[in-house]
């Protein structure tokens, strides 16, 4: 079996259309729309309008988030901005305007922010060209509790689509994360989300109340280094270990990464067992389910006891691991593993797809308040 072939790994797949969006091309395009050429700066233009975009709908988060838009306007570095899509970004600002709200609910917001776009690269097919680019998004976390991290981050990849028109400008079709895994905080929350049937999963769904009831882990003097975990999810969060190999474009990398984490701080493989999900392991040539699938490592987890439940997602942590059911169909979804946890009892969770960074527990509930959530004491 493939990792495609998983019963789920980390596959959240979200889109938002943008209406049209005119960018002027060169005189020299102009002339000859049918063959369109995208030059160093129109794609600079393009990583602009991308920015504005995520610049606008990072602001939205903010505690003082501005009442209007502030990099994305009528005009934007020359580019006009037609109605039609100002409506379609308002509809994705007052969703992040609700999410702003959940989270002030849940006892957190953020301070300050910087969003950078990259542009990758860019593609002409006929009259259309496409640019791939990564956005880059740290958050600054207010100082509520006291006991926050600095900031959390994250690495997102988009694909803009932009079509020449005769009078010479481009129209921007869409733009669609290329990710997997959890919605960022700053993307807009869709009002359905699409999933397959899949089979039951026996582990047992941790509640989200805060405060939760005590339940300390002992972090030193055990069999386990958590404090390894968490040292190397934060240093492979977004420049991905070379040892290992990356499973993004087969179904996604964040129950790999977690079980890497896990062996830095002590995990040992299992290669054989006359139990079904009995093996965890990786070799220069394959892996086992267990070490890629989300749930075959919850299976692999219960069968070896290699972790326990806990009963609320805010007991977690360092070290301790949360995996997401996004559709509540009893197939989780998504592994990530606490890097992180304040005084006051917040876990702080990091990930593959989408790269992130010190996520707060609290963050994700506020982007997913209805997806039911799996704790487990490793």
């Amino acid at each position: 079996m493939t990792p495609k072939n998983l019963s789920r790994s980390c596959s959240v797949v979200g889109a938002i259309t943008l209406s049209a969006l005119l960018l002027p091309l060169s005189t020299a395009q102009a002339a000859a729309p049918v063959s369109p050429r995208v030059t160093a700066s129109t794609a600079d233009a393009f990583g602009r309008v991308a920015d504005a975009v995520f610049t606008d709908r990072t602001a939205a988060l903010l505690d003082r988030a501005p009442a209007e838009r502030t990099a994305l306007g009528a005009t934007t570095a020359g580019i006009r901005v037609p109605a039609a899509l100002t409506r379609t970004e308002n509809t994705a600002l007052t969703s992040l305007h609700g999410t702003r709200s959940r989270l002030a609910a849940l006892g957190e917001a953020y301070s300050a922010a910087d969003t950078k776009v990259t542009v990758n690269r860019t593609r002409v097919k006929g009259p259309l060209a496409t640019a791939w680019v990564t956005e880059t998004t740290t958050l600054t976390y207010r100082r509520i509790r006291g006991d926050e991290p600095p900031t959390t981050g994250f690495r997102a990849h988009h694909v803009l689509t932009f079509a020449a028109l005769p009078d010479g400008t481009w129209k921007l079709l869409s733009e669609r994360s290329t990710d997997k895994g959890p919605r960022q905080v700053n993307e807009p929350v869709p009002t359905t989300l699409r999933r397959a049937p899949m089979a039951a999963v026996d582990a047992p769904r941790a509640a989200t109340t805060y405060p939760a009831p005590a339940n300390p882990k002992t972090l030193t003097g055990g069999p386990y280094d958590y404090a390894a975990m968490a040292t190397y999810a934060e240093t492979y969060w977004k420049n991905y270990n070379p040892a290992y190999r990356s499973f993004n474009s087969v179904g996604g990398d964040c129950t790999n990464y977690l079980s890497q984490s896990l062996k830095a701080g002590g995990w040992t493989t299992v290669a054989s067992s006359g139990e079904e999900y009995g093996t965890w392991n990786y070799t220069a040539s394959t892996q086992t389910d267990t070490w890629v699938g989300v749930n075959e490592w919850s299976w692999f987890t219960q069968t070896a006891k290699r972790s326990t439940p806990l009963a609320n997602i805010y007991q977690m942590d360092v070290g301790d691991v949360m995996q997401m059911d996004f559709d509540k169909d009893g197939s989780k979804d998504h592994s990530m593993i606490t890097s992180y946890r304040s005084a006051s009892g917040v876990p702080y969770v990091t990930y593959h797809d989408t790269d992130t960074y010190r996520r707060s527990v609290s963050s994700l509930l506020a982007a997913y308040p209805t997806t039911a959530y799996y704790a487990y004491r490793t």
